[in-house]
């Protein structure tokens, strides 16, 4: 096994700072699939580390000194430099973005690795874009600002800033004192090798189902007085999970009329249900969703490869995906979604294009193409050496040029951590079928009033500041410990109490 796929320790040891975040990051996307060990002025152990990153901070009388090493395939590799006095408490940004070019110099050098997006190691890249636009930068402005900062290539360049060009507009038309309403109902008919999310199969879960509709339609309730008592306007409503679907229809509808009975719904600019796994979608369960005025909704196939989804787990054929999909057709659904992950275990970038191509042929309204990602919780996590030579690059590259040949713009995005091939997720869609969900909740312009277990509510400040109330992980939490949980929304009051202040100051003003 080769030095880069050996899943061992990799130590890191941080000297006059504690900036791990960033480093880490950086760390990842040149040595993926190990676990870091991180030191704090702490040196002990560096003369016995086969391989390390070492990071000094060392403030001198009148300049910084930074200090970088990293030992990495029998070769060991130094950086210093020196700057004007700057603290990581009064200057982070700056500390940091010093810190983080030399480290990526060093690694780069190592392992010879191309990292598209440098050293931007945020899950929003969209939003270094739109600030610059609204500055009134031209487009080589603003890639010769991106590039000089963050070392972004080109063809990320081209990425991020034609989805904030989409997006811009879109956002515009945000309605004032308005969220959106995020209902989680954590099911699935099995759990895939990829996922992390907080999602429990149908057969393990029937004892909890009734109390977990029960108690979330209670919630709901809760959720409605709330907004009307603060005066405000319901934007959005996603059904997400887990699997909405892979309950029986009588508790979607049960849902539906909780949802339709505690809120004004005439504003509402989109209703979104993930119909996700086409192995949950039934006529009786799409006519509910017609009924109540769903007019989004996302059907998955991950891949129409049928070997790949056996590998990852899945109890569907691509043929009953095509079925489900123009089923949803026939009862008038006209915003379709489907969602598709590059790099999927056993998938090649030939079989990733055959699914472009039959996705493709469906004619769907959106198309969001995800990197896979080895996350902890996931049972592909423990195999993430083996992941190491993804062919992931060229299959991303395949959707960048295909989709927007085919009508298909992207619109939002986002990046998250241990990515293969330090990658990104990209929703594409046709004018028009853009989810203003998906670009709000990564805008974080707008708050968002998450119900059900695992959901966060996310309450959005004028002056940009985020409280987030999240919900427990579990359902056997969320029922065991409802009251206590409802008691924490009172913070919401807090938050609208003190956003009444701030307009009120500001009209003073």
């Amino acid at each position: 096994m080769s030095e880069r796929t050996k899943p061992q320790s990799f130590p890191v040891f941080l000297h006059g700072h504690g900036l791990k975040y960033e480093i880490e990051c950086i760390l990842k996307a040149f040595v993926p699939a190990v676990r870091f060990q991180f030191y704090y002025d702490d040196l002990s152990l560096l003369k016995e580390s086969v391989r390390f990153a070492a990071i000094q901070l060392r403030p001198g009388r009148a300049c910084t000194y930074f200090y970088c090493a990293v030992s990495l395939g029998g070769k060991t590799l130094r950086l210093a430099q020196r700057t004007e006095k700057l603290y990581p408490q009064e200057n982070k940004q700056q500390c940091e973005t010093i810190i983080c070019k030399m480290l990526f110099r060093l690694l780069q050098e190592l392992t010879g690795l191309d990292v598209p997006w440098g050293i931007l190691t945020g899950i929003r890249p969209v939003r270094k874009v739109l600030p610059l636009m609204e500055e009134g930068l031209t487009q080589e402005q603003i890639y010769d600002t991106l590039r000089r900062k963050y070392w972004i290539s080109d063809e990320k360049l081209n990425l991020v800033y034609e989805t904030a060009r989409v997006q811009r507009p879109l956002l515009q038309q945000t309605p004032k004192n308005s969220i959106g309403l995020y209902v989680s109902i954590p099911f699935c008919p099995t759990r895939c090798s990829y996922c992390s999310f907080v999602s429990h199969s149908v057969e393990q879960a029937k004892k909890l189902m009734p109390e977990y509709i029960r108690l979330l339609c209670k919630e709901l309730e809760i959720w409605g007085r709330m907004v009307r008592e603060l005066g405000l306007i319901v934007d959005t409503v996603y059904f997400g999970g887990g699997t909405p679907t892979s309950v029986s229809a009588e508790y979607l509808e049960q849902l539906m009329q909780a949802v339709e009975k505690n809120f004004d719904l005439s504003h509402i600019r989109e209703y979104c249900v993930e119909a996700g796994r086409p192995d949950t979608i039934t006529a009786d369960k799409l006519a509910v969703l017609r009924k109540y005025g769903v007019d989004r909704i996302s059907i998955n196939p991950q891949t129409m490869n049928d070997e790949v989804l056996k590998t990852i787990g899945r109890r569907h054929t691509a043929e009953e995906i095509v079925e489900s999909f123009r089923l949803a057709r026939s009862f008038g659904f006209e915003n379709i979604n489907m969602d598709l992950i590059a790099g999927l275990p056993s998938d090649t970038p030939e079989s990733f294009h055959r699914t472009l191509e039959q996705v493709l042929a469906l004619d769907p309204d959106s198309i969001t193409v995800h990197t896979l990602t080895l996350k902890r919780a996931a049972n592909l996590f423990a195999e993430g050496a083996s992941q190491l030579d993804n062919p992931v690059r060229e299959m991303v590259r395949d959707s960048i040029a295909m989709l927007p040949e085919n009508g298909y713009l992207p619109y939002y995005m986002y990046r998250q951590k241990n990515t293969i091939d330090n990658q990104e997720n990209v929703g594409y869609a046709k004018p028009g079928k853009e989810s203003y969900y998906n670009m709000l909740i990564m805008d974080e312009t707008q708050s968002i009033f998450g119900a059900g277990c695992a959901a966060s509510t996310k309450l959005v400040e004028p002056n940009g500041m985020i409280t987030r109330v999240c919900n427990y992980k579990f359902p056997y939490e969320y029922i065991a410990q409802f009251d206590q949980l409802m008691e924490k929304k009172q913070q919401v009051y807090e938050v609208y109490n003190r956003i009444r202040e701030q307009e009120a100051a500001n009209a003073e003003e």
